[in-house]
């Protein structure tokens, strides 16, 4: 029996990309939703936590439970070195209205104008996390460590990706195939770790 996982999320394609991992855990069947393919309307959960583990958290435990049903939940972001961390938790509303991304872009790249490239490190990081109705719960933190370039490169990918260059790497992850980012990202790393200990969590 396959066991329904909510992701609280209305992005199609972080369903797709969990539907993916999830697939590749033997012995389990996971019926995984995100919060659009649920009947009645559910509004957006405010991101109030200080980190990412907080944030990601918070959406799991309130999506739980208001459906009932075991949820998943992510938050994630570009912490910047020469800024201290930051943008951080604010990455997507970084230029002060919520997923702007080319704003966000530009904005940032005016603030490290004058950061010399030896000081350009920046990481990429996710915090995952799963809850149950019950209140139990786990939560996992993956990140991407890289250096900034100082013109955007690429045209796939989304946020701050077309300046973000992966550690090991001269492409930004704007410029890789997404098979490839999938394969290294922050994300993914923090989903695939969700995903091996879900079964524990889950009893199954």
């Amino acid at each position: 029996m396959s066991i329904r996982l909510v992701l609280a999320t209305r992005n199609a394609g972080k369903v797709v990309e969990l539907q993916r991992i999830l697939a590749d855990l033997p012995g389990q069947d996971f019926d995984l939703v995100g919060m659009d393919e649920l009947p009645g309307s559910i509004g957006d959960v405010v991101e109030t936590g200080a980190t990412f583990a907080e944030n990601a958290l918070l959406k799991a435990r309130v999506i739980a439970g208001l459906t009932r049903l075991p949820a998943v939940a992510d938050d994630s972001g570009l912490c910047v070195d020469a800024l201290n961390g930051m943008p951080g938790v604010l990455s997507a509303r970084w230029a002060g209205r919520h997923g702007d991304d080319q704003a966000n872009l530009e904005l940032l790249l005016g603030q490290l104008r004058d950061v010399p490239a030896d000081r350009r490190a920046a990481r990429f990081t996710c915090a995952a996390a799963a809850a149950l109705p019950s209140g139990q719960h786990l939560v996992v933190e993956e990140s991407l460590f890289g250096t900034l370039v100082r013109e955007p490169r690429g045209a796939g990918g989304f946020g701050y990706d077309p300046i973000f260059v992966p550690e090991g790497e001269t492409r930004t992850t704007a410029e890789m195939r997404p098979e490839e980012k999938d394969a290294i990202s922050h994300r993914g790393k923090a989903f695939r770790a969700l995903a091996s200990q879900l079964p524990a969590l889950l009893g199954t």
